[in-house]
């Protein structure tokens, strides 16, 4: 396919309900499916938390997106701020005396558009973890003034959550692309959680992706080529 099919789309936000639902995966599996579908693909993570590592990116989630994208942008670019806390922007703030820096952020993404065809830019926590006091990551992805891609998972009380989310996303006149069904961990029948979540929020289901042993790029670009409407996506 050539890339001059997917340029009308320019970034994505890769949003969560809830922390822990897999978010850096799908964006990874999303970039490398991306890369060998020709498209020029960047890689953000404005926020990043937790212990830092002591070789490479402080961030093990950014070090993961940057080889998935195998991209060579400066690691201040792709990821602005990292706390060394395993905590919200808000609480890391409170507790570091570190402000988290939107002006900086908002500045890198928009350096990093111009570099890349498309964005695929990676939240923290669910959609509404703290920034600002008043300022949330739907904040964020309204300043980038971009569409969401939301993942959810497959555990009992999922529903809830993602409904919350695409109210959020409502809320502030976010619009959403699709949602992506992570299946990593069992409760929900994906079948009936693909026909629930669609009937309930009338938002496209992109499809849903089962648990990885093998995260090579030929394992993940297989499994997100079949199971990801990219159609969808980047329409």
């Amino acid at each position: 396919m050539n890339n001059s099919e997917y340029l009308l789309l320019t970034s994505l936000f890769i949003a969560g309900t809830d922390t822990d639902v897999g978010k850096t995966y799908i964006t990874a599996g999303l970039a490398v499916t991306l890369r060998k579908m020709g498209v020029d693909v960047g890689i953000m993570k404005p926020f990043a938390a937790g212990i830092a590592q002591k070789k490479g990116y402080k961030s093990e989630d950014v070090e993961i997106l940057s080889a998935a994208a195998q991209v060579n942008d400066p690691e201040n670019m792709i990821n602005p701020q990292f706390f060394p806390i395993p905590a919200s922007p808000y609480t890391a703030w409170k507790r570091l005396k570190t402000k988290p820096k939107i002006s900086t952020i908002l500045s890198s993404f928009k350096k990093l558009t111009k570099i890349h065809d498309l964005m695929l830019v990676e939240g923290m926590g669910g959609i509404m973890t703290p920034i600002l006091k008043d300022y949330y990551i739907t904040n964020l992805i309204k300043e980038m003034d971009i569409p969401t891609v939301i993942v959810t998972r497959s555990k009992i009380g999922t529903v809830n959550h993602t409904i919350m989310t695409v109210k959020m996303c409502e809320k502030y006149k976010i619009p959403i692309k699709g949602i992506i069904i992570n299946d990593f961990d069992a409760g929900y029948p994906v079948k009936e959680l693909t026909r629930d979540l669609k009937n309930l929020t009338g938002i496209p289901i992109l499809g849903s992706i089962p648990f990885i042993k093998d995260m090579s790029d030929s394992s993940l670009y297989k499994i997100f080529k079949k199971s990801i409407d990219f159609k969808l996506i980047l329409n």
